[in-house]
């Protein structure tokens, strides 16, 4: 298992979060290529986004409320609110005390191997039906098993406890994508203004480009991407050049070049935009995956 990572907590800097909020992350060898964070958010609000990972979060303290799969959710202790990789959520407090959690962010390998080592063969990707799961005695496992990994005293209790809590989720509460919903995520329209938005998303486009590359009116084209997707093509594109971002980050490009690469007017641009989605600017998320 090697050494276990240091930490680094991230609440000072240029862009801090407001006084009292915390958000901590780090990584561990159990979990590989994959984040973990402990935070505690008040006046923080994640605006509308999406990752290419699951988002598994244990709710210790507070409430958070959010928006997912068109509905307006609340999650507390003993309730987890599962997100799967591509779909656009929300976040933010109840009420003014905030909310306090642990979240687990793994890789879609990653989840592929434990649901292949549960079925003992190839099996489909896990995914959740289920926005909000509720399931106190599964909060507690993973809850520990967050805790112990972010301690890193023992590798084999960490990973002992992280098998065992994914593996409880994915028995209980994963499902698999239905046709009706691949076909929806899938429907050839949008995925051609999907490939067009990701072939280079600092490219100069404008509506009537990506309307006309699919055959509808500006009108219908951002109507259908919208229903489907969730979030406006501009939107979607801007979320996509966050999460090519994260990536040039975690290679160790400076923060000023990334922004410029991925297409920003400008590092104050970018910083904004990468806030809202990862709760924490990009500069001091960096250094959380450098100190990992």
């Amino acid at each position: 298992m090697g050494d276990p990572p240091p930490h680094l907590t991230l609440a000072e800097g240029p862009h801090p979060l407001a006084p009292r909020e915390r958000a901590h992350f780090f990584r561990h060898p159990a979990l590989p290529d994959s984040d973990l964070l402990t935070a505690h958010f008040i006046e923080h609000r994640f605006t509308p986004h999406w990752h290419d990972f699951y988002a598994i979060p244990v709710i210790e303290t507070g409430a958070e409320a959010f928006q997912y799969g068109g509905k307006h959710l609340v999650v507390s202790p003993g309730r987890m609110g599962v997100v799967n990789p591509g779909e656009v959520h929300t976040g933010e407090a109840v009420s003014a005390e905030g909310w306090r959690y642990r979240v687990f962010y793994p890789t879609v390998p990653v989840m592929q191997q434990v649901a292949d080592e549960l079925a003992g063969r190839p099996a489909p990707l896990p995914w959740f039906p289920v926005k909000v799961v509720e399931d106190a005695p599964l909060c507690s496992v993973l809850g520990a098993a967050h805790r112990v990994l972010e301690q890193g005293n023992d590798p084999l209790q960490a990973e002992s406890l992280l098998v065992n809590g994914l593996s409880l989720l994915l028995q209980r509460h994963a499902g698999t994508r239905s046709d009706r919903a691949l076909h929806c995520r899938d429907d050839a329209r949008v995925q051609q203004m999907m490939l067009r938005l990701a072939d280079d998303p600092a490219q100069d486009l404008n509506l009537q480009m990506l309307a006309d590359q699919v055959g509808l009116s500006r009108y219908h084209a951002v109507r259908l991407f919208s229903q489907t997707v969730g979030m406006p093509p501009h939107a979607w594109r801007v979320q996509l050049r966050v999460n090519r971002a994260a990536a040039a980050l975690r290679r160790g490009t400076p923060v000023a070049q990334v922004a410029l690469d991925a297409g920003f007017t400008d590092q104050s641009h970018f910083t904004r935009h990468f806030k809202r989605a990862f709760g924490v600017a990009p500069g001091r998320w960096q250094q959380a995956r450098r100190a990992a």
